[in-house]
């Protein structure tokens, strides 16, 4: 069972302000210490250390905002030495000891992006200035996570990414003080259509609706590059807005629109609306050039297979993690989160959960709680037994490099955790992308910011 009461206490803590966003200045008013020789902000005492968990708790990704602080509050029982320690036993590096970090007790409070970047820069900065918060995890938007990012890039914290998908947060938009853990759309593309090109052949018109803000707009772009690449013609993209609910006036024009597939650019409670919407229209029963209609969700995960139900029979797309691998890392996870909260996590609990272990790693590793040593520390870490293999902390562009997995919704789920099964494991290099890719190249790292 959840303890239930983390959020309200981190809310209380905070006063965190969810009405207009607050502006940003470019030198933080927080605490800045010695650690060592070198200033930096929000250096923790001798005794505590607080993180800053900022997630969607209202709006359309809500459910994974949830999740996502489920997995923080066990991360922080883990480092604090309370539970079974989940992955601090299977992780290949074995600096983390229980006793906090440094010998710190970990603190955290939390904010609500609302899937908003103004909203998510609000709460981070009230975090960072009001509650020394030293670094910022979470959200489950790529805009959110870019808005953040920067404001942490300004502000001389670390900003661990929780679920963010474009390829904008590791590539145009990368920081120096920045990390993501979880896939990106590119990647997505790489895994997902050789599967689609076996399953529905070369020769398919495709009709893209499409989430209007940058994540949807890299994943569109992303997988488009991919199936035209194999020969799918793409017949129609529709941008949608963020929250939208009734999605049947842009799926009308689907079925006449000469299109035999329609993917589906969504996440989080848009995604289940749009394909529940879209199974209820009768499209999953078309024929359509001579070919049966066919839906794909490039990306989704167990939350969203729950809400959108029988609709995601037979459904392909991919995810970052699924609580079903067997490996000790994962299965770990997947104990400690059961026993806490009575069910397995989703993949935005895994990422959220394992970026705030690789901080306090890294923090211990470099002996040091200034982000420059946490970048120092990160940058080009090999590590294992955490989920999805053996995984990079790529130096150019703070992006890991790991297994990607491709999945479909099940026909005859034995439960209502058992929605998702993993039809291809696509290794690390067959993801792996250049520095140099055309999506990414505008990039500019910078270097670390300390904020003294």
């Amino acid at each position: 069972m959840s303890k239930g009461n983390f959020t309200r206490r981190s809310m209380l803590k905070t006063g965190v302000a969810t009405g207009a966003a607050l502006a940003v200045p470019t030198i933080f008013t927080g605490r800045v210490w010695a650690d060592g020789h070198t200033g930096f902000t929000n250096a923790p005492g001798e005794d505590t250390v607080t993180l800053g968990f900022n997630v969607p708790q209202t709006g359309a990704y809500a459910d994974e905002g949830a999740d996502e602080l489920r997995a923080f509050q066990l991360a922080v029982q883990h480092l604090n030495g309370e539970g079974d320690g989940g992955m601090l036993n299977t992780f290949s590096s074995q600096v983390l000891d229980g006793t906090g970090i440094l010998g710190r007790r970990v603190e955290y409070v939390t904010g609500d992006t609302q899937t908003s970047s103004d909203a998510a820069r609000s709460s981070a900065r009230s975090m960072i200035e009001r509650d020394g918060a030293i670094m910022i995890s979470g959200g489950s938007s790529s805009g959110v996570a870019v808005a953040v990012q920067s404001l942490c890039q300004d502000a001389g914290v670390i900003f661990m990414a929780g679920l963010t998908h474009a390829n904008d947060t590791t590539g145009k938009d990368m920081r120096a003080n920045g990390f993501r853990h979880f896939f990106n759309t590119e990647m997505t593309g790489r895994a997902l259509a050789p599967i689609l090109e076996g399953l529905y052949g070369t020769d398919r018109k495709v009709y893209h609706l499409t989430a209007d803000y940058n994540w949807g707009w890299s994943q569109e772009r992303s997988i488009r590059a991919y199936t035209e690449g194999m020969g799918w013609e793409t017949v129609n993209n529709v941008l949608t807005p963020v929250g939208a609910g009734d999605f049947s006036s842009y799926l009308t024009p689907v079925a006449n629109s000469g299109a035999d597939v329609l993917i589906l650019n969504h996440y989080g409670g848009d995604m289940v609306n749009s394909l529940t919407q879209a199974v209820q229209f009768g499209l999953r029963d078309m024929q359509a050039n001579g070919k049966n209609f066919e839906i794909v969700v490039p990306l989704f995960s167990r939350l969203m297979a729950r809400g959108a139900g029988p609709a995601i029979a037979n459904i392909h797309g991919s995810t970052n993690w699924h609580w079903s691998l067997p490996d000790e890392g994962s299965q770990a996870f997947v104990r400690s989160f059961g026993t806490e909260y009575g069910f397995p996590p989703s993949q935005a609990a895994h990422t959220c959960y394992v970026q705030t272990l690789l901080y306090a790693d890294a923090v211990a590793r470099g002996g040091s709680f200034n982000p420059c040593s946490v970048v120092e520390a990160l940058e080009g870490f090999e590590f294992d037994g955490m989920g999805n293999g053996p995984t990079l902390y790529r130096a150019d562009d703070h992006q890991c490099f790991k297994d990607v997995l491709v999945v479909r919704g099940k026909e005859n789920p034995e439960n209502e955790y058992d929605l998702l099964e993993i039809v291809e494991v696509t290794p690390r290099e067959a993801v792996t992308y250049p520095v140099d890719h055309p999506d990414f190249v505008e990039g500019q790292l910078g270097t670390c910011n300390p904020g003294a």
